[in-house]
């Protein structure tokens, strides 16, 4: 990943979402996440999210991260911002990290696959979650990426991969050895159209635009210079930028959230009990405005965590906000699924979006797990709360 240009480090947050928002006007509602990301990459919108690298690869910008998805958000395809987080917040910097995790520059294949992703010319599809063991356990996956002279195989097999289904490149996460051991895992860039690829659409109502699938390899052969940083490196690097994703995660959160409690609210000032509109109803004024401070004390807790995650070094931060996440958004939805009565269940309404808003408290890490990781920090956090 080339270096951002002082320009792209100077454009403030505001002209960021404008040069976003401005790249998305042409792009039909309906367009699937391709065109998103085609539109946001040829306007450099991708490019320049990231505003510098470290020790840890690239570094995104909070701010800009929070104006990319909410301009995202703002088109009410809850599977196409899903496309665009997964794709902005992990896997490109997961792509991107493979220069600074070999000490070098990363291999021409790496290169050239980074730099078309950034241009919005090809999709790249973060191939983590494996088919021999629950998400939550990566250490425990069986797909394989073994070195072999001058080749990579890889075997195996990983389900509920968003953007699998349209991506040109599927970066995949698989061990090297036997064993649990952290250092036992790497990463493979494998283009989708390699022999032993098989892409099979998940079947599900829900987030059609994400381009969702399950993805086999069966012995799929490709040059050595396909493995993305250092050999035995894969879960580090996944790990330091995972609090980046979750960031994100909280950001997609605040801007969804903040969309429906919009919606709601017109319905309610539309929608008549005894000549009366509904959101003159004290009790239903109450309801509303708990959910509008849950969603405020969520983009204020994104504001005090950003810098600590897109750094990665605080693995407190990641963890808090994804515990927010799952404490916040099922919460505010269901209340505006009930508020909406039964224009809740019509496109667009809320028992909809509340559906396919489960991702946030499942994908990268189910809200219990993370809860369980600050009960363990509560030492530390404690101590940061009294200080």
């Amino acid at each position: 990943m080339s270096e951002p240009t002082a320009a792209a480090q100077e454009t403030s947050p505001g002209r960021y979402q404008e040069l976003v928002s401005h790249a998305l006007e042409s792009v039909p509602v309906s367009a699937p996440a391709t065109a998103v990301w085609r539109a946001l990459g040829a306007a450099s919108a991708l490019r320049m999210l990231y505003r510098s690298r470290n020790a840890l690869g690239p570094v995104a910008d909070p701010a800009r991260l929070a104006a990319l998805l909410r301009a995202v958000d703002a088109r009410a395809d809850n599977g196409v911002t899903l496309s665009v987080l997964v794709q902005a917040a992990s896997a490109l910097p997961v792509l991107g990290s493979a220069r600074s995790d070999a000490g070098s520059a990363a291999p021409s294949s790496v290169t050239a696959a980074c730099e078309q992703v950034l241009a919005g010319a090809a999709q790249v599809a973060l191939a983590a979650t494996d088919e021999a063991t629950a998400g939550s356990d990566l250490s425990g996956l069986g797909t394989e990426v073994r070195i072999e002279g001058d080749e990579l195989v890889v075997h195996g097999g990983k389900r509920w991969v968003t953007n699998a289904g349209s991506a040109e490149y599927l970066l995949v996460l698989g061990r090297h050895r036997p064993g649990r051991h952290f250092t036992n895992f790497s990463w493979a860039l494998v283009p989708a159209k390699s022999a032993g690829v098989t892409v099979s659409t998940a079947t599900s109502g829900l987030l059609a635009n994400s381009a969702t699938a399950h993805v086999g390899f069966d012995s799929v052969r490709l040059p050595a210079d396909h493995l993305v940083g250092r050999t035995g490196r894969g879960m580090a690097v996944f790990a330091r930028h995972m609090s980046t994703e979750r960031l994100a995660g909280a950001q997609w959160a605040v801007a969804l959230t903040g969309r429906v409690l919009a919606d709601t609210r017109e319905r309610l000032l539309r929608r008549t009990a005894e000549g009366e509109p509904l959101w003159h109803n004290a009790v239903v004024r109450q309801g509303f405005a708990e959910c509008l401070v849950r969603v405020a004390q969520l983009r204020a807790l994104c504001d005090s965590l950003a810098e600590s995650a897109v750094k990665g070094q605080s693995l407190s931060a990641g963890t808090l906000l994804k515990s927010a996440v799952g404490l916040t958004v099922d919460t505010v939805l269901a209340q505006c699924a009930r508020l909406q009565g039964a224009d809740g269940f019509a496109a667009g309404g809320a028992q909809g979006i509340r559906a396919e808003a489960g991702v946030l408290g499942i994908g990268g890490g189910v809200t219990e797990l993370m809860l369980a990781g600050v009960a363990d920090m509560s030492d530390q956090l404690l101590a940061e709360l009294r200080s």
